[in-house]
C-alpha cells in the first residue's frame, strides 16, 4: 500500500488514526478494527504466525486505542478510589494496578490498568468504552477538586520473551530492575515516554507510552531497529494467547451487565472496608447472595476452529439453555479448541459436558480449569533481575 493510500484509508474523520498508523501500514498491517473511536491493527498476515512470534521472540503492537483518562488535582487519589472497588490505599507513586470501573449496580464499565505517575496524577489506560465521559460525569456531582481529560498519550506494547533484551537495548541495563506492574519515565532520542511492565499478552512485556503524538513514526522505527537482532516482528494483540491466558476482553467476556464476582474478580471488590466507591452497596449484596452464573473454561471437541468466534455461541445441557461461549479459538500450542464461557452455576463444575451450538453444527464441550496455559502467570511476572522480586497485579 502506498503512502497516499495509507493516508486515505478510513471511514471518515470521526474514527481517529493513531500516531503509529502509517508506520503499521508500512510494516504490513492488512486489516483494522475500531476500538475507542480509533483504528487498531488486527491483521499482519497469519494470526498463528503472530502467536508464534509473540511466544518465541517478540512483537510490537500499536495499542494507542488504549486511551488514557488523566485525573489530576488535590482530590485525585480520593476520586480514583471512588471509581473502582479495588483497594488503592497502598498504591504507590510509580505503581500500576489492574482495576475495574463499576456502576451503581456493581457491574463493570471497563477494566483498565491504573498508573500512578505522581501523588496527584493518575492515568486510566482503558479497555473499549467511554470512561472519559463517565469520569467527567461523576466528577460533576462528586464535590472534589479534580481535572479530568484525555492527554496526548499513546501506548505501544512490546511483548514476548525477548522483550527484556530489546528494552535494555533501548533504555539501558537498569530497566531490568523495573518490577511487574511498575512504571518509569524515559527519554529516547528526545522522545518523552513512560514505560511500564504491563501488557495484554500473558507474556513478558512492556507498554511504552508516547507523550508526543507527533513522534509516533520515529518511536515505532526506533523500536523495530533495536529489536531486529532479537527477532522482533510487527504484530497485533493475539486472541490465541489471550484466551490461553484466560484474559478478559471487554464487550466479549464481560460488559455492563456483568459483575466482578461472575468473572473471578470478586477478590478485588473491597466491600468489607471503609472505602467509598460507586457500586459498593450492590457489590456487597451480590457477594452475600452469591451469583447465579460464572465464567468457565471450555475445551470444544472436533476439528480445529479456523478463526475466533464472531458471535456468541449458545450452550445447553440436556437441551436446556445454560449460557454462551464468549471467546473461542484454536490453540496450536495446546492443539485444542479452547474457550471462555458464561454459564449457569449449575453447569460450571469441572468435567460438565455442554453442547455448543456452532455455525457448523452442535459440538460437545467440557468444562476445564482456566487459564489454559501458565495458570500462575509465572511468565508475565518473571523477574529480569536477580535482585528484583515480582509484585502483585
Amino acid at each position: 500500500m502506498t503512502t497516499q493510500q495509507s493516508q486515505e484509508f478510513g471511514f471518515g474523520t470521526q474514527i481517529r488514526k493513531s500516531p503509529y498508523f502509517d508506520a503499521t501500514v508500512r510494516w504490513g498491517a492488512q486489516g483494522f478494527s475500531v476500538y475507542n473511536h480509533m483504528y487498531i491493527p488486527r491483521d499482519f498476515g497469519d494470526p498463528e504466525q503472530n502467536f508464534w512470534n509473540l511466544v518465541n521472540t517478540a512483537i510490537l503492537c500499536d495499542v494507542a486505542v488504549e486511551r488514557q483518562v488523566q485525573i489530576t488535582g488535590p482530590d485525585a487519589a480520593r476520586f480514583v478510589q471512588l471509581l473502582t472497588p479495588r483497594d488503592l490505599s497502598k498504591l504507590a507513586v510509580g505503581q500500576c494496578k489492574y482495576v475495574m470501573i463499576t456502576n451503581n449496580d456493581g457491574c463493570i464499565l471497563n477494566d483498565p490498568v491504573l498508573l500512578r505517575l505522581a501523588e496527584d496524577k493518575f492515568w486510566l489506560s482503558l479497555a473499549d468504552s467511554d470512561i472519559l465521559l463517565w469520569a467527567q460525569g461523576v466528577a460533576v456531582h462528586a464535590g472534589m477538586d479534580v481535572h479530568i481529560c484525555e492527554p496526548d498519550v499513546s501506548p505501544l506494547q512490546l511483548q514476548g520473551p525477548n522483550s527484556g533484551e530489546i528494552a535494555k537495548a533501548l533504555f539501558g541495563e537498569d530497566i531490568a530492575d523495573l518490577r511487574y506492574y511498575w512504571l518509569r519515565e524515559y527519554t529516547l532520542d528526545g522522545i518523552p515516554l513512560v514505560v511500564s511492565r504491563t501488557g495484554w499478552s500473558s507474556e513478558l512485556g512492556y507498554e511504552i507510552y508516547l507523550l508526543d503524538g507527533s513522534r509516533g513514526g520515529d518511536l515505532w522505527e526506533a523500536i523495530m531497529a533495536a529489536g531486529e537482532p532479537f527477532g522482533l516482528k510487527p504484530g497485533h494483540t493475539s486472541t490465541i494467547r489471550r484466551v490461553e491466558g484466560g484474559m478478559l476482553s471487554y464487550h466479549a467476556d464481560m460488559d455492563n451487565q456483568t459483575n466482578p464476582f461472575e468473572v473471578g474478580l470478586g477478590r478485588w471488590a473491597a466491600v468489607d472496608t471503609d472505602l467509598e466507591f460507586i457500586g459498593k452497596a450492590a457489590l456487597t449484596a451480590i457477594r452475600d447472595a452469591g451469583v447465579t452464573r460464572q465464567q468457565v473454561g471450555l475445551e470444544i471437541d472436533g476439528e480445529a476452529l479456523l478463526a475466533p468466534n464472531t458471535r456468541f455461541w449458545e450452550l445447553s445441557v440436556n437441551e436446556a439453555p445454560v449460557g454462551k461461549v464468549t471467546s473461542a479459538v484454536y490453540s496450536p500450542r495446546l492443539k485444542k479448541n479452547i474457550a471462555l464461557a458464561m454459564v449457569d452455576c449449575a453447569a460450571a463444575a469441572l468435567g460438565t459436558e455442554i453442547a455448543v451450538a456452532m455455525p457448523d453444527g452442535v459440538r460437545l464441550a467440557t468444562v476445564v480449569e482456566k487459564p489454559f496455559y501458565d495458570p500462575k502467570k509465572q511468565i508475565t511476572a518473571a523477574s529480569l533481575s536477580a535482585a528484583t522480586a515480582p509484585s502483585a497485579v
